[in-house]
C-alpha cells in the first residue's frame, strides 16, 4: 500500500510539473465547449432572428402572384423587398453579388395564363376529346435565383414551398372551371369552388418518451461531443510522461524495486481518472451554470446520476487505456505526440464529435461505430437528450470498459516485450 502511496505521489509530481500544461488541458477544452456552443446557437438565432435578404419582383399582380407574396410576408423569415424599379437582369446581377439570398421573379399575367390553361383542359375534358396531348403549349416560369453560396438543403426547401403555392391556386381555378362546367349540364346550381382553409393542421415537436421532459438545444448536443473530445487528448500526456520515465531512467529503477508494473499501471489511472473527472465536471457545470449566463441553454444532465456517473468513469477509462498503450508502444515523446493527437481528431471526425452520423454517408456510419468517441458520445446523448436510466446507456458503458481492458492488455503486452 505504501509503494501505490508513494507512486500516486510520484505521477502527481510529474504531472504538475508542467504547470502551464495541466492548465491548458482544463482551460482549452472548456473554451472550445464554450465557443462552439455559442457559435451554433448564434448561427440558430441568426435564421430566426436576423432573417434572410429576399427580392421579390411581382409583375403578376393577380392571385398566384398575391399568395405567394402573402406567404413569404406571413412567414416572417425573409426581409423582402419589393422595390420594382429593378429589371430582371439587375435582380439576378444583385442576387449574384450577394445583396439578396434569394430572388423571386413572378413574370406578368401569369394569373391569366393559367386561368386561360386551365378553362381550356377542362373544355377539353368536358366536350369529350380524349386526346392525351395537353393543350397547354408551355409551362409558367417563375424564377426564383439563389446567392452561389446558398446550401442545397435551403435551396430544395423554398422550391417546395413555391410549388405549394402555385398547385394551390392551380387547384382553386379548377375547381372553379370544373364547376362552370357541369352547371351548364345540370339544372342545380353546383358550386366546387370550396374555401378549405387548413383541415389538416401540423403539430411539430421533438419525440420524446412519457418520462422525459428535456429539450434538445445547442447545449445539449455541444458539451458531451466536446467533452469526449477533450477527455481524450489526456492520451498526449499521459503517453508523454510515460516515455519521459523511460528517458530518464526513472521507470528502470522503479522496476528493480519491488514495484511491479500493474502497480505502476494502476497509479497511473487513478491519476489520470481523476484529471478526466475533473475535466467533465468543469464542462458539465459550465454547460449548467456559466453558458446560461451568456444567454445560451442551459445543460440539463437528465435524472439519472448513477448512468452519468458510469458513462463518465468508463470514457476516462477508455482515453486512458488508448493513452497507456500510446505510451508502451511510442519509442520517443514526438512519436507519442503526433500520433495521439492525429487519432484523436479523426477518432473525434468519424465518431460523429464535428459531423453529425446521421449525415454520413452508410459505409462511414458503419466506421463510426468503432470509434471510442461515439459510445461515449451517443451514451451522454441518451442521458442528456432522451432522459435514459443506466440500462440504457450499458452497451456504450460496456463497450468503453471492453476498450480499457483490450488497450490495458496491450500496453502490458508490449511492456513485457520490450522487457
Amino acid at each position: 500500500m505504501k509503494n501505490f502511496v508513494n507512486l500516486l505521489y510520484k505521477d502527481f509530481l510529474l504531472l504538475i510539473r508542467d504547470f502551464w500544461g495541466v492548465v491548458l488541458l482544463f482551460l482549452m477544452p472548456w473554451a472550445l465547449v464554450m465557443m462552439m456552443t455559442y457559435l451554433q446557437d448564434s448561427t440558430f438565432r441568426s435564421v430566426n432572428e436576423n432573417r434572410i435578404p429576399l427580392y421579390l419582383l411581382n409583375h403578376d399582380n393577380d392571385s398566384l402572384g398575391w399568395m405567394v407574396s402573402r406567404q413569404i410576408l406571413k412567414s416572417n423569415i425573409f426581409e423582402v423587398s419589393t422595390d420594382r424599379s429593378f429589371s430582371e437582369e439587375e435582380v439576378e446581377e444583385a442576387v449574384s453579388r450577394g445583396d439578396y439570398l434569394i430572388g423571386i421573379i413572378i413574370p406578368a399575367k401569369t394569373t391569366a395564363f393559367l386561368r386561360d390553361q386551365v378553362r381550356r383542359e377542362v373544355e377539353r375534358a368536358f366536350n369529350g376529346d380524349n386526346e392525351e396531348e395537353s393543350l397547354i403549349l408551355q409551362p409558367l416560369e417563375i424564377k426564383l435565383l439563389f446567392d452561389p453560396t446558398a446550401k442545397q438543403s435551403f435551396r430544395t426547401t423554398l422550391m417546395s414551398a413555391i410549388r405549394e403555392k402555385t398547385l394551390t391556386v392551380q387547384n382553386q381555378f379548377l375547381l372553379f372551371e370544373i364547376s362552370r362546367q357541369v352547371n351548364r349540364i345540370v339544372p342545380i346550381p353546383i358550386n366546387l369552388n370550396i374555401d378549405s382553409g387548413e383541415i389538416i393542421k401540423i403539430d411539430e415537436s421533438y419525440a420524446q418518451s412519457a418520462k422525459a421532459k428535456i429539450i434538445p438545444n445547442s447545449t445539449q448536443h455541444n458539451v458531451p461531443a466536446w467533452s469526449m473530445f477533450a477527455v481524450f487528448f489526456i492520451v498526449i500526456s499521459l503517453a508523454g510522461n510515460m516515455i519521459r520515465e523511460r528517458e530518464i531512467g526513472c521507470y528502470h529503477r522503479l522496476m528493480t524495486m519491488p514495484c511491479s508494473f500493474n502497480l505502476y499501471v494502476l497509479s497511473k489511472v487513478s491519476v489520470y481518472l481523476c484529471v478526466c473527472l475533473l475535466q467533465f465536471s468543469l464542462i458539465f457545470l459550465t454547460g449548467m451554470y456559466i453558458i446560461p449566463a451568456l444567454g445560451l441553454p442551459a445543460l440539463k444532465p437528465g435524472h439519472s446520476l448513477p448512468a452519468l456517473a458510469a458513462m463518465c468513469i468508463s470514457s476516462s477509462l477508455a482515453a486512458i487505456g488508448y493513452g497507456l498503450a500510446i505510451g508502451s508502444i511510442a519509442r520517443t515523446n514526438q512519436q507519442a505526440s503526433i500520433f495521439g493527437a492525429v487519432s484523436v481528431v479523426i477518432l473525434a471526425a468519424i465518431g460523429g464529435v464535428w459531423i453529425p452520423t446521421f449525415v454520413m454517408p452508410n459505409l462511414m456510419q458503419i466506421i463510426s461505430k468503432i470509434s471510442p468517441l461515439n459510445w461515449g458520445l451517443n451514451g451522454f446523448n441518451d442521458i442528456f437528450v432522451r432522459d435514459s436510466g443506466l440500462p440504457d446507456v450499458l452497451p456504450y458503458i460496456s463497450a468503453s470498459s471492453l476498450f480499457f481492458i483490450i488497450t490495458l492488455f496491450i500496453s502490458c503486452y508490449s511492456n513485457r516485450h520490450r522487457r
